[in-house]
């Protein structure tokens, strides 16, 4: 039976909307509106949707980078919404962060060896000579080398930037690394090596990911199970082939529609929504997807599907699967 690391209940972000003089609240985005998943030691939860749905958000709230308005998070078998901000500072030893833009994310005043220490400086962990020697191994654990620790982040490139984030976030051993879209912003070509760095870390330091995207066809070479999002709501899960050879929910089946295929002989019909992505800040009563949904019925348009297991470890939030069986 695999071990729960972190288990989402309810989770939930609305930010404000003020206007006027005085700045009343006029209402609110719901940014991330109820969502619940668990994540198991040594796995990778891929988490999936269009730009707006919520991922980063997600990502962002489990580390408490933006604080959530309802829900649980769970992780190593404590509520990490219920404790002191230095509590969770302690805490963030074990979850660590790789950020989209390795170049954002580094501060370009700071040598590598600076930047990749730092963790160890505000953990209080190590003298200045532990620290430079586990510096050099990390820098080595990516695919760089000792030499590169006294220079700045503009002197590399995208994907060297990137593995320096990497190393900075494993200098604290953490359990829980959140990959926020960490190959987005590279080079195709540069991808797929910094997707098997990933891979071999994980191996190498059983480590768990939660790696937020909007690429399905990196999800599905890195991760072991994917979660959909749309408009706030994850609305599938399942495990990673499972959900690619059969996806449920008809967003799913429409994103997985338009991953282009390498072969010129290979015809596949595309599945075109109309319409646009409803307002996080005025979504639509009933199923979030009923606007755009080509197999909407009358239903949709009242009640909010449950996210229920359809098969074995595939859960689905749609009303064409019923209630739960």
């Amino acid at each position: 039976m695999p071990e729960t690391l972190l288990e989402v209940e309810g989770l939930k972000k609305h930010f404000p909307i003020r206007s006027g003089l005085l700045q009343k609240q006029t209402g609110s985005v719901k940014a991330v509106d109820d969502v619940s998943f668990t994540l198991n030691k040594g796995e990778t939860l891929g988490l999936v949707g269009e730009s707006g749905c919520g991922k980063s958000t997600t990502g962002r709230m489990l580390m408490r980078l933006l604080e959530p308005t309802e829900g649980k998070i769970i992780f190593d078998g404590k509520d990490l919404t219920k404790i002191s901000k230095s509590e969770m500072r302690k805490a963030r030893k074990d979850i660590q962060m790789v950020f989209q833009d390795p170049f954002a994310s580094l501060n370009p005043r700071h040598t590598v060896e600076r930047i990749i220490e730092e963790p160890l400086i505000v953990h209080g962990l190590g003298n200045k000579q532990e620290r430079k020697k586990r510096v050099k191994e990390l820098l080595d654990i990516v695919g760089l080398s000792s030499y590169h620790a006294g220079r700045y982040p503009h002197q590399f490139s995208g994907g060297q930037r990137q593995r320096i984030g990497i190393a900075r976030a494993l200098a604290v051993n953490p359990k829980l690394i959140i990959a926020d879209e960490p190959v987005s912003a590279l080079d195709v070509s540069i991808q797929s090596q910094v997707l098997n760095l990933l891979d071999d870390l994980q191996k190498e330091f059983d480590l768990t990911y939660l790696f937020v995207a909007h690429d399905l066809g990196v999800v599905r070479h890195i991760s072991d199970r994917v979660a959909v999002m749309y408009l706030g709501k994850i609305v599938e899960i399942s495990d990673g082939d499972q959900l690619y050879e059969q996806p449920k929910h008809p967003y799913t089946q429409a994103l997985l529609s338009a991953v282009p295929v390498a072969d010129p002989d290979y015809k596949k019909e595309r599945i075109i929504l109309g319409g646009d992505v409803p307002s996080a800040s005025n979504p639509p009563k009933g199923c979030p997807f009923h606007t755009r949904c080509p197999m909407a019925m009358s239903i949709c348009k009242e009640v909010v599907p449950n996210l229920q297991e359809v098969e074995q470890g595939h859960l689905t939030a749609c009303h064409l699967y019923g209630e739960s069986k």
